[in-house]
């Protein structure tokens, strides 16, 4: 470890946070003992393993969407494995089923197809279903998981009732980045839905998208919708499997200029990528906070933060800075450390930026570096 001058990392490198990340933590895990949830972190969103023995001393668990998650969970982390896949797959099912304490079947279908099968290989695994309640506050299509025809969850119409004997719990996730507000919305109609369920099932799983480490969540009140929630069904388990709330502002990606292009304003071409390392810059799309910088002529010079690949549409956005930008300056891009990582790609060969961990003494460690073998040994 090293003290950290963050101007010396080679880039591009995402930095955790450990401070923050255990400021999120203690925050969920505040909802955890005044309301009697249980909170796992779901992979998909956040899955730096090196943080794991922080993150295993104050939630329960991991969410995993498959096989391969599932197994890091088990190496890494420790605790409940919970497992949830559209569809699982023949030739891996059985070892999801060895590893896991809960699987969530997407399907009747798939639940006929596997229940005796995953039960016999562990009998005392979990098994529930992910229903879906039609109803999301999320504005956009993509990571609405109840927009029209989704195939996340079963509705009430295509219900199998003659599951429940055999069903532990229901799952349904149906928020992205939504406050409380929004979780009361999606209650009463699951609630109004699939309440009748209920009865003698050991859990619901709330599913992730709760924003609750984000300034201005209502804290107090979800502990209080949860604890009303558990009430009016016989006090059964209730779980959170946020990925972003743990995430959530407790890291950053650190970027160089390589060059500076004139086309009629001044384009900064780093060495990162929005496509291959920040993708819902672009998918979202968002628009990711610079440090030091603000809106576009806001301040005296503005440029375009541009990635490093042949894709014409690889820009991050518009920034103005108080000084100009050169050739070896240091770009640094807040809040990096969820949903970005997990979907790094090595589009164009580009290096993926590597992982590191700033303790709270100031220390940096870092973790992982990738080269040309990262890139050579994923493809044939």
């Amino acid at each position: 470890m090293q003290k950290c001058d963050i101007t010396q990392i080679p880039t591009p490198c995402y930095v955790c946070e450990e401070t923050r990340l255990e400021h999120n933590l203690k925050i969920l895990n505040r909802v955890q003992q005044e309301s009697g949830a249980k909170i796992i972190l779901a992979l998909k969103g956040f899955a730096l393993h090196a943080t794991f023995p922080m993150i295993r001393q104050y939630l329960h668990g991991c969410t995993a969407s498959g096989l391969h998650e599932a197994m890091l969970a088990h190496e890494k982390m420790g605790g409940e494995i919970h497992t949830y896949s559209p569809a699982f797959k023949d030739d891996e099912v059985d070892a999801i089923a060895a590893i896991s304490d809960h699987m969530v079947f997407n399907s009747p279908a798939q639940f006929h197809r596997y229940y005796l099968q995953v039960k016999k290989i562990n009998p005392k695994l979990l098994v529930s279903l992910r229903v879906n309640p039609e109803c999301s506050a999320s504005p956009v299509d993509l990571y609405n998981p109840c927009a029209p025809f989704s195939r996340l969850g079963t509705t009430l119409k295509h219900f199998d009732t003659t599951l429940l004997p055999y069903l532990d719990g229901l799952n349904f996730h149906a928020l992205c980045e939504e406050d409380v507000n929004a979780l009361e919305r999606v209650l009463e109609v699951f609630e109004e839905k699939f309440g009748s369920y209920l009865s003698g099932m050991r859990y619901v799983n709330f599913g992730g998208g709760h924003h609750i480490t984000k300034t201005g969540y209502d804290v107090t009140r979800l502990i209080k919708v949860i604890k009303n929630f558990r009430s009016r069904h016989n006090h059964i388990a209730v779980y959170l499997e946020p990925g972003e709330a743990v995430g959530w502002q407790c890291g950053f990606l650190v970027t160089t200029v390589l060059d500076i292009v004139d086309n009629d304003m001044k384009i900064a071409i780093l060495d990162s990528s929005a496509e291959a390392h920040m993708p819902d810059v672009l998918a979202m799309p968002y628009r990711a906070q610079v440090r030091g910088a603000g809106m576009p002529k806001e301040k005296p010079y503005t440029y375009r933060l541009a990635g490093n690949t042949c894709l014409a549409g690889d820009i991050m956005g518009d920034y103005a800075f108080d000084t100009p930008l050169h050739i070896g300056d240091t770009v640094i891009f807040e809040d990096q450390i969820h949903y970005t990582f997990v979907k790094n790609t090595t589009f164009n060969g580009i290096k993926l930026p590597s992982l590191a961990v700033l303790d709270g003494k100031g220390n940096f460690n870092m973790v992982k570096s990738f080269g040309y073998e990262t890139y050579r040994d994923r493809l044939s």
